[in-house]
């Protein structure tokens, strides 16, 4: 059976301060990737995204996908 699996994108916030970044820094920076402002408001409310939102993420931070996000599996 398939399920959904949740994905809990928190420690992109604490990886900013480490890489000189504020979310405003983001925003300004994820234009060039299609990162709308509604987007990073759903990343801080640990709201589902796309993968194609954690690709350019990861190319905005020079980081893995491990680094800004961890499973959390469903309690089935």
């Amino acid at each position: 059976m398939l399920s959904y699996i949740s994905l809990e994108v928190y420690t992109i916030f604490g990886i900013l301060p480490a890489k000189d970044m504020t979310t405003y820094t983001l925003r300004n920076m994820g234009k060039e990737y299609c990162l709308s402002g509604s987007t990073i408001a759903r990343l801080q409310a640990a709201e589902s995204v796309s993968t194609n939102t954690l690709d350019a993420l990861c190319h905005i931070l020079d980081c893995q996908l491990t680094d800004i996000v961890i499973f959390i599996p469903d309690n089935i």
